[in-house]
């Protein structure tokens, strides 16, 4: 897309009720019908429980799955500092592909009070008219004492009689519960609310008042306020609900040459350590690598010591979309006596042929979240972000991912991403790897190809006794598999040996064009993500996709 051209669905006057009246290309939450076929229930909302990827025995086998492309993070005018009606948002994640998307709109006594029932509103007719586009309503908590949350519901009576219920009792910002610097007066009760606000959440999924709930952490090391010790605390006051974070932000159009200054970061990752900042994080957690967070990207840092314990904690990554990059929309203005506070809903945009300030990607267009799933439906793809059935990319780098790890005396399918293997002490395994190479240009014009994927091993060490510790120091890149010009769909299989501990493998990989020297050296990381110059980082030039784990439990021999 030039910076003066805009897409088709750009008219905030259509609604997403009427993409096919519109002609607007369905492709995107058409292309899985084949594989949806003979093994979903298309349409349907209500979707069993994933089968336990856990055995009794050695072994374990999970099922098929087809993928869902999503993005959990996506703010409209109901948002006090974004810019795009929901029509307009819609419209978009349907022309680039999205089957799913979460409104996670920022908290605000306007969104309690007003705005929440008004985009309500708006996503049951959407959903009703366009059933095979998954509108998911959410919100982004401002967590106590820390940064922000996705929190989204299953569809049902109770989706946003829950949000703002908890947006009001809950809200850090709300309460002014923002305090989290070390020692001050007011960080322990509010990082106890925090704890508070996800174990309420989990109530009201016990207790049937909505069918389900999540919770993903947004943007960790942006400002540097969300603790090794806060992450692990809400992860283990609910798992089921608090299932991980983004591994890699939105605003990925932040840096584009030229475009917002000479400082800029991708991610608007831009800031410095301050009062609220956790003080054992270094100067050099506060940028983006590749794109990704410092947390995600560094091998054996923070995401590695959590799943060293043991336990699942899942990435995503999103776009954010607040204010879309080259986009010549402006916000519209108040008409007298109207405020954010008193409608919840800022006046629809206003097109001024002229590139606005942005930083943004529209949803799906860059970075795409991609959920397994059994059925098509809003409890699968809930189903599948808990159980950690999760891969991303950036600059839809890849068409397709399929991970499987399986004992080699064993037939059947193996287990997959977020899974767990039951092994004996020195038995064989193999890791089957298939990937589908991306088969037409990008929204960018841009044929993207993989050159190398990375196999990332750690130690299974348990709970860790210093809850702010972020250093894995037993996980590396054990082996990188070149596949620069490999077309079309192969597998990789690479051979594993169990030893006497359990253990986890995670997969990365990027298009080649910029890496080095990981964070925590050449010898854990020998070609790791690094991160470009201020002002100078072309997303589309620089682009990676990360796995979530599997996981191996190592038993008797």
């Amino acid at each position: 897309m030039t910076e003066q051209q805009l897409p088709s669905w750009a008219d905030p006057s259509v609604s997403p009720a009427d993409l096919d009246a519109q002609g607007v290309s369905r492709r995107g939450l058409l292309r899985h019908a084949g594989l949806f076929g003979a093994a979903f229930a298309l349409g349907s909302a209500a979707t069993p429980a994933f089968a336990s990827a856990e055995k009794r025995g050695f072994g374990g086998e999970d099922p098929r799955l087809a993928y869902l492309v999503g993005d959990h993070h996506v703010h409209s005018v109901y948002s006090h500092d974004a810019k795009y009606t929901f029509s307009q948002l819609a419209r978009a994640g349907a022309e680039y592909g999205l089957d799913w998307m979460v409104f996670n709109e920022h908290s605000n006594f306007g969104h309690a009070y007003h705005g929440a029932e008004l985009e309500h509103a708006e996503i049951v007719k959407a959903r009703a008219r366009n059933p095979r586009q998954l509108i998911f309503q959410g919100l982004e908590w401002y967590i106590p004492a820390a940064e922000h949350c996705t929190v989204f519901a299953a569809p049902g009576p109770h989706e946003t009689d829950l949000l703002t219920q908890f947006e009001l009792a809950y809200d850090g910002k709300l309460l002014g519960y923002t305090e989290g610097s070390a020692g001050a007066a007011d960080t322990a009760r509010n990082e106890a609310h925090a704890v508070r606000a996800i174990e309420w959440l989990a109530q009201q999924r016990r207790s049937g008042y909505v069918d389900d709930v999540l919770v993903i952490a947004n943007h960790p090391l942006r400002l540097g306020i969300d603790s090794p010790h806060e992450m692990r605390a809400w992860r283990d006051a609910a798992p089921e609900i608090m299932i991980g974070m983004e591994g890699a932000p939105g605003a990925q159009g932040a840096a584009l040459p030229g475009w917002r200054g000479s400082t800029s970061m991708r991610g608007e990752y831009e800031n410095k350590p301050s009062a609220q900042s956790w003080p054992g994080y270094p100067p050099e957690a506060y940028v983006t690598y590749g794109g990704f967070d410092w947390a995600t990207a560094t091998v054996g840092g923070l995401w590695d010591s959590m799943l060293a314990e043991g336990s699942l904690y899942s990435v995503t990554t999103n776009s954010d979309n607040h204010r879309t990059v080259f986009d010549t929309w402006k916000n519209g203005d108040w008409p007298a006596g109207q405020n954010f506070d008193n409608t919840g809903r800022l006046p629809d945009p206003v097109n001024t042929d002229t590139p606005q300030p942005g930083s943004d990607f529209w949803p799906g267009e860059f970075s795409r979240t991609h959920v397994g799933v059994t059925r098509y439906g809003y409890r699968s793809v809930m189903a599948g972000l808990r159980a950690g059935r999760v891969w991303l990319d950036h600059g839809h780098l890849l068409d397709g991912l399929d991970v499987r790890l399986k004992r080699d005396c064993d037939a059947g399918r193996g287990v997959t991403l977020g899974g767990r293997l039951r092994v004996r002490k020195g038995e064989r395994i193999t890791l089957y790897v298939t990937v589908t190479s991306a088969s037409r240009p990008n929204p960018q014009g841009i044929l993207p190809g993989l050159a190398h994927v990375d196999v990332i091993r750690g130690a299974v060490r348990g709970p860790v006794a210093d809850r702010d510790s972020w250093r894995a120091p037993d996980t590396r890149v054990v082996q990188t598999k070149d596949v620069a010009g490999r077309k079309g769909t192969y597998t990789l299989r690479i051979p594993l040996t169990a030893g006497d501990e359990s253990f986890y493998v995670r997969l990365r990989g990027s298009d080649g064009n910029r890496h080095g020297a990981g964070y925590l050296g050449a010898s854990v990381d020998p070609n790791g993500p690094i991160p470009h110059e201020p002002g100078n980082g072309d997303p589309w030039a620089d682009t990676w996709f990360y796995s979530n784990p599997v996981f191996v439990d190592v038993g008797g021999s």
